[in-house]
């Protein structure tokens, strides 16, 4: 896939496909439902402390389903990431993953954290199991269960294959390393190793870490760490301020949890790196950069406002959150042109980047995907920003917030509906959908109304008040 000028080629977008000359993933829109409104009840208040609401409830059921889809496929398992709806079949994303312990921590119950441990161990599973690597990476994504694949070739395993290595993605071509997806299972194994104190999580962030320092350092000018590696194992030239905010966190709580000090000088890189994608005279971060020399400066993405915030907590750098709260803010109703939200119904937030309002409504997405609603609400998105918001605490931060929280839980209630995961239903209103309506990212990929592990991950943290990228969080 050939990139836009002025930003990273999208076919090596942490969201999309780090593999060797494999195309797009297919996320077909469609699967909106309604609920009935004589069965639903109307969404609860996001909550924080040890209280579990109702929707809070919903979304800890819906990341049990994802997670227990095969049953029949052993014991070792990772979360399935989208619902089947999607057309991603059995595919668990590593960074889906590493979110959704994060937030079963978030919920500070004894089954929660069963299943974050679980799940940690899935990881390490795939760390030491790989059929090729041996050096502590992880891939993009892994097959968790059996499918038969658009050509009619099936797909016989779940994660763990009969020789005993791990099952890679490699049909959509899920089978690179990106620097991000390393640096969140980092974090989420720094956290189960804080919380349960068991060595063998700290041991397998320090391998990710140490792989992270091998193939991603960089001594280009605008230094930091580089995006990761291709399917073929190719090292990629961007340089990502997402993948490098990730790593402020990641190695600096590998130099609290190890002691090791080389750990606080490579975060000081990472943290320098994503410094200079700061834009001051508009008050936002930027991107990253293709080459290393020159900063891109379009399209601007709205993580980069949000995680840089949790992960820096910078008073100097704390409009990033107003820029993202004005310049990406969408309102989603069904009188929009392109609009998949049922009649009646409306939800508003953030949408991914300043390309995704700008979107040709009159063209497909990518090849049988359907036309973009630049509307379309990106739940995963307005989970960070109110997370972000709810940690900045300034005037009227938490009154949006808390509307923020509204509508993802309005959107929990009522959208997705029938949806199932590994051909199982999916327990009634559980689990939050990626987007609202079809939305064109900017950067070469959508998103679509399909209930998604990793929205619905924020979507607990946010209503928990759970800072994932803060170097203590997890205790």
């Amino acid at each position: 896939m050939n990139g836009m000028p002025g930003r990273p080629d999208p076919a090596f977008s942490r969201r999309t496909l780090i593999g060797a000359g494999i195309g797009a993933a297919v996320l077909a829109a469609g699967g909106v439902g309604s609920a009935n409104a004589s069965d639903s009840a109307p969404a609860s208040a996001a909550a924080s402390g040890s209280t579990r609401t109702p929707a809070q409830h919903r979304a800890v059921a819906f990341l049990a389903a994802a997670t227990d889809a095969y049953p029949d496929h052993g014991p070792i398992r990772l979360a399935q990431s989208y619902a089947d709806q999607a057309g991603l079949f059995s595919t668990a994303f590593t960074y889906d993953n590493a979110l959704a312990i994060l937030a079963l921590l978030a919920v500070r119950t004894a089954d929660a954290r069963r299943r974050a441990v679980s799940l940690g161990d899935a990881l390490l599973y795939a760390q030491t199991h790989d059929p090729v690597h041996a050096d502590g990476r992880l891939r993009q994504g892994y097959n968790v269960g059996p499918y038969t694949f658009y050509d009619g070739s099936r797909q016989p395993d779940g994660f763990v294959r009969a020789d005993g290595t791990v099952n890679v993605g490699s049909q959509f071509g899920f089978t690179g390393t990106a620097v991000g997806d390393m640096a969140w299972a980092g974090i989420a194994l720094g956290a189960l190793a804080r919380r349960t104190g068991e060595r063998r999580f700290l041991r397998g962030a320090v391998r990710i870490g140490e792989w992270v320092e091998r193939n991603g350092r960089t001594d280009e000018p605008l230094g930091g760490y580089k995006f990761g590696v291709d399917g073929g194992d190719q090292k990629l030239p961007f340089t990502s301020t997402e993948h490098n905010t990730d790593l402020v966190c990641l190695f600096g709580r590998l130099a609290r949890l190890t002691g090791d000090r080389v750990w606080w000088e490579r975060r000081v890189r990472a943290r320098e790196f994503v410094l200079k994608m700061w834009e001051p005279d508009r008050g936002f971060f930027y991107t990253g950069t293709n080459d290393g020399v020159t900063i891109n400066t379009s399209p601007i993405p709205e993580d980069t406002q949000t995680w840089t915030h949790l992960a820096l907590d910078s008073r100097a750098h704390a409009r990033s959150l107003d820029w993202a709260a004005r310049e990406l803010a969408v309102l989603d109703h069904a009188e929009r042109r392109n609009s998949t939200v049922p009649a009646g119904q409306s939800y508003d937030g953030v949408t991914f980047s300043s390309a995704s309002l700008l979107a040709d409504e009159d063209a497909p997405i990518a090849d049988s995907q359907p036309k973009p609603d630049r509307n379309g609400v990106w739940f995963e998105g307005t989970a960070h920003l109110a997370l972000a918001l709810r940690a900045r605490h300034g005037r009227g931060d938490e009154a949006h917030a808390r509307r923020l929280i509204d509508s993802i839980e309005r959107a929990q209630e009522l959208l997705g509906g029938a949806q199932t995961v590994g051909g199982r239903a999916l327990p009634a209103r559980a689990g939050v959908v990626s987007a609202s309506s079809p939305l064109d990212t900017g950067f070469g990929f959508g998103y679509y109304p399909y209930r998604h592990v990793g929205a619905t991950a924020w979507y607990l943290m946010a209503a928990k008040r759970f800072n994932p990228l803060r170097v203590g969080a997890g205790g």
